[in-house]
């Protein structure tokens, strides 16, 4: 069964799905189980007062029951075991973008907002439930998800290979374990980046105050080791289009790499970049930006280039996706603006 490495951008891997709530200080003390009940949507008494049964509820890291009272100030988190995994796997009439196919692979253009795979709150609509559906007895890889060799984040846009037999599988995900497959993906990012290229190296691992985050550290006793290389395509104001290639392949590398160089991805919500970090906050210009999010309601991320080595023939293979529309209005958005400044 084939290993399955870290990638850029990999959904959450494990059988639970993640909250976290900081009462304020106006918080009048509250039963936890009615607490997390009008903050989490869909979520039942009966689930929450479960999660306390199983120790998964806290309050400032310490394991409470359902009627612990909240008080200001506490920080309240709780783990939701999501259905085992291969009760996840239906089939789904989901279309699917195919750049290329044979007999032993796909190459399929993922668009945002779907999920890979399902787990952590996405039990439907994903990636693995419209491939179950359009092929039969797809390879496994060493998570039990059928055709997956590597994974990109459910708000990144881009090229996805599936292996269609074992030997595709196997042959594959060592290309991502050996780093030899090419990977170019497209970034719009806060500021304006001085060097016309760079290398960001620093070990990921996960934020100890965020699990849903990742963040740089000093060396590998926290993290992994990760390697990004990237270059200026074009210098926009207040934000700049960068390319950037992996050489390691670790969770959100790139969105996690560029903030720590001072260049949040842009509308990145879950680090930041979703609020204005370069230019004024003039009603003129936060009305721009705001209008640039609503063009793009996703962080500015698309895996645009994917190139590996197929596994039978033994050829060299590239592709290249187009940038999706959402992401194009909104370089084009900043490409005027950028103009229009210069004119002044």
């Amino acid at each position: 069964m084939a290993v399955f490495p870290d990638q850029e951008d990999s959904e959450e891997d494990e059988l639970f799905e993640h909250y976290s709530f900081t009462a304020d200080a106006g918080q009048k003390p509250l039963r936890v189980d009615k607490f997390l009940m009008t903050r989490i949507r869909n979520a039942t008494r009966n689930k929450i007062q479960q999660a306390a049964r199983d120790g998964n509820i806290r309050a400032n890291e310490q394991v409470v029951k359902q009627n612990y009272r909240v008080k200001p100030g506490d920080t309240v988190r709780v783990l939701f075991e999501h259905p085992p995994y291969e009760n996840l796997l239906l089939p789904e009439a989901i279309p699917l973008d195919i750049v290329y196919e044979d007999d032993t692979l796909l190459v399929v253009n993922k668009p945002a907002r779907m999920v890979v795979h399902p787990g952590h709150g996405n039990y439907s609509g994903t990636l693995v439930n419209a491939l179950v559906h359009h092929f039969d007895q797809l390879p496994v890889n060493a998570d039990n998800r059928p055709g997956l060799v590597h994974r990109i984040d459910k708000d990144t846009s881009g090229l996805l290979v599936i292996a269609k037999t074992e030997v595709a599988m196997a042959h594959l995900a060592k290309q991502f374990f050996d780093k030899t497959t090419r990977r170019e993906y497209l970034a719009l990012v806060w500021g304006n980046v001085e060097a016309d290229s760079g290398t960001v190296e620093g070990a990921i691992g996960r934020n100890p105050k965020n699990r849903l985050q990742m963040q740089v550290f000093p060396d590998e006793s926290q993290g992994k080791a990760a390697i990004t290389h990237y270059r200026v395509v074009e210098r926009l104001g207040y934000v700049t289009l960068v390319s950037c290639q992996l050489e390691t392949g670790r969770t959100h590398q790139i969105r996690v790499h560029m903030k720590h160089i001072g260049h949040t991805l842009f509308n990145d919500e879950r680090y930041g970049g979703d609020r204005i970090l370069k230019g004024t906050s003039f009603t003129k210009y936060k009305q721009f930006v705001e209008n640039a999010f609503k063009l793009l309601p996703r962080q500015a991320l698309h895996a645009r280039t994917l190139g590996f080595v197929h596994p039978v023939s033994g050829e060299s293979m590239d592709f290249e996706a187009p940038v999706p529309e959402d992401m194009a209005s909104c370089i084009d958005k900043w490409r005027d603006y950028a103009k229009h400044r210069a004119d002044e």
